[in-house]
């Protein structure tokens, strides 16, 4: 029997997800995101599962290349843009519009339109403001002098203006009101679809909805705010890592459990040790308490996460046996809980699960 450790794919809580999208903001288009291989869950798995998205976001053109290869004709944004002229090009053949956020992209776009053929395909482009994100896009008092030049592009065939949300993981900070301000403000005049909204915008700032909303880490079923789960508005969520008990040992009182034995056990008890590890993206920094489910019950996590095992205290289960199910984060727990345990993010839980680990679809 090969190793129990797997992430099951629950491809019509995606698709409900984006449903939620479409409740949230019914007037806008929208751009699903589903860079760095669809936030860990597998990008043409994802492309597939949301084929009523009106564009797909991608970081990449390998990231579009690979979409189109598997058959994904949606149109594809760009959402760093190129980073070589070579790729206009390739992007152009690929029906990918370009994000153009930097004085150096629009430079390499005028050069590539000055040498390309007639045959050259003409692509739709994105202005990206910086309105206090400060990252990505050009400052708001040189917007004016970049739109004209890429309207002087002739293989420019449409515009559009986009932004980025910082602080909108927080409904209460006012700087997503600030930042929408200045975009209403450098954008006035300017005839093109707009985008402001990513997954923080779509639930708590509906006036940063505009033309297209971009929806990520909500897809997968994630808040994206700062507190809370994904459940709290109505998504589901998609990815379920799981595992089984491999052992489950009788451990006397004092004995240390795992590398440095940090945890000591407080009485005799039951341990359980589950087959699953940093090795396969579980996050090395979870803390002991951080909790897991055996069979459908809480459990916790004690000593230190090894690269292919943990321990769980099993002293509420004195009748969990080897080969027992074991869910790490996904149904009935959810990843936000153990990424607050391990001191970072939902976001980076799920892009972190490794090749080894077997994926799993369920419809």
């Amino acid at each position: 029997m090969s190793r129990a450790t797997q992430a099951t794919v629950n491809l019509k809580a995606l698709r409900h997800n984006l449903g939620r999208v479409k409740q949230l903001a019914p007037k806008s288009k929208t751009i699903a995101v589903i860079k760095a291989d669809g936030y860990g869950h597998g990008i043409v798995r994802a492309a597939k599962a949301l084929e009523e998205a009106d564009k797909f976001g991608v970081a990449s053109l390998d990231e579009a290349l690979e979409l189109r290869s598997n058959g994904i004709r949606k149109p594809i944004v760009l959402l760093e843009g190129v980073f070589e002229a070579s790729e206009f090009s390739k992007a152009g053949l690929q029906n990918a519009e370009i994000v153009i956020h930097h004085i150096s992209q629009l430079e390499m776009l005028e050069d590539y339109a000055r040498t390309a053929s007639s045959a050259a395909s003409r692509m739709s482009v994105w202005l990206k403001i910086d309105t206090g994100m400060h990252r990505l896009g050009f400052p708001p008092d040189i917007v004016p002098i970049v739109w004209q030049r890429l309207q002087a592009i002739p293989l420019v065939k449409e515009m559009n203006v986009m932004t980025h949300l910082a602080n909108a993981d927080d409904p209460k900070d006012i700087v997503t009101k600030m930042q929408l301000q200045l975009f209403d403000k450098v954008t006035r005049g300017l005839q093109a679809p707009r985008s402001i909204a990513n997954s923080g915008g779509i639930l708590g700032w509906p006036e940063t909805h505009a033309d297209y909303v971009r929806p990520g880490i909500m897809l997968y079923g994630v808040t994206p705010f700062n507190s809370g789960a994904g459940l709290d508005h109505d998504l589901q969520p998609v990815m379920t890592l799981s595992s089984a008990l491999i052992a489950i040992n009788y451990q006397k009182k004092n004995s240390a459990i795992g590398y440095g034995g940090e945890w000591v056990c407080p009485e005799d008890m039951l341990v359980g040790v589950v087959a699953i590890g940093y090795g396969d993206g579980y996050p090395r920094h979870a803390k002991s308490g951080t909790p897991v489910l055996v069979n459908g019950k809480r459990a916790r996590l004690i000593g230190r996460v090894s690269m292919d095992m943990i321990c769980v205290d099993l002293r509420e289960q004195p009748d969990a046996k080897a080969g027992d199910p074991v869910i790490v984060w996904g149904d009935g727990l959810p990843v936000e809980e153990v990424a607050r345990c391990a001191d970072t993010i939902g976001y980076e839980l799920l892009c972190h699960v490794t090749q080894r680990v077997k994926f799993v679809e369920k419809n």
